[in-house]
């Protein structure tokens, strides 16, 4: 099957209300769990990595591996660049053959350096063909180098229209009470800020911190407009799991524990987010 762009894909999520998962991956186990997963209930998935996984992953290998795994597949399956700060790792994803990119200005010191910088890396990315998400408030959860941890900001409906008109950005990744991450209290999520949110543009909608979230948040949110969902934290957590479970295994078995553990993970999101049977 040909590759497809997070733009293809979230285009049917948003037109038909279903959500589609994002995945990160560092290598070729990972890669080959989440494809495995869509195959297995025939649902479109999008995958990638972020800028602080580099160190994991490095593009000039981890890149090439990933786009013949997705025009290998037998569902849609577009590769994306999640969470990047930095203009010489967007270029840089540019050049490596990424589909869409995440540029996250929210650690910027005001609401207007996001949005000039914004609009500049919207410019340079749809001059090369490719779709960018921006994200407008903070989820927070994350850390920067220096260890300092984002806060969380909340999304006003009010800046939304203007900062997609100004901007550009072909998705809106939002901050409606998710954090990045493992929680340390149940989240209280805002869907009548994102009906808001939603009533406001018309691009698609992205949910960071979904790892953690119940049944209910994730039907509350695809509901409320979000159409695509990230995940990491939960399948990286089953994979742990499975490797604690096996402490006799050897590294080559521990692999393939890892990775099943990963796909069953996925597989269990994906037909949560209403994706299965969509492909």
């Amino acid at each position: 099957m040909a590759l497809y762009t997070m733009k293809e894909i979230l285009k049917d999520a948003q037109a038909k209300h279903y959500g589609v998962g994002y995945f990160n991956a560092v290598n070729m186990e990972m890669t080959r769990a989440y494809i495995a997963a869509a195959e297995a209930c025939q649902s479109p998935i999008i995958i990638g990595t972020a800028e602080a996984l580099l160190p994991y992953g490095a593009f000039e290998w981890l890149i090439p591996m990933m786009l013949e795994q997705a025009r290998r597949a037998k569902v849609p399956v577009a590769v994306h660049l999640d969470h990047t700060y930095r203009f010489e790792v967007l270029m840089q994803a540019l050049r490596a053959g990424f589909g869409s990119v995440m540029y996250d200005g929210s650690r910027l010191p005001d609401h207007r350096d996001n949005v000039r910088a914004s609009a500049e890396i919207v410019k340079i990315a749809h001059a090369m063909g490719v779709g960018v998400e921006c994200e407008l408030g903070s989820v927070g959860g994350l850390s920067d180098e220096s260890g300092k941890a984002d806060a969380v900001i909340y999304t006003e409906p009010k800046d939304a229209l203007a900062f997609v008109e100004q901007t550009g950005a072909d998705f809106l990744a939002v901050s409606i009470g998710t954090q990045h991450g493992v929680y340390r209290a149940t989240p209280k999520l805002d869907i009548p800020r994102l009906r808001a949110i939603r009533g406001a543009v018309d691009v698609p909608l992205v949910l960071h911190g979904g790892s953690g979230l119940s049944d209910d948040d994730f039907h509350n949110t695809i509901a409320g407009g979000i159409s695509k969902i990230n995940v990491y934290t939960d399948v990286i957590l089953a994979a742990k799991r499975a490797v604690l479970n096996h402490p006799e295994a050897d590294y080559v078995d521990l692999n393939r524990f890892a990775e099943d553990a990963m796909r069953k993970a996925t597989l269990k999101k994906l037909r949560l987010f209403g994706s299965a049977g969509m492909a």
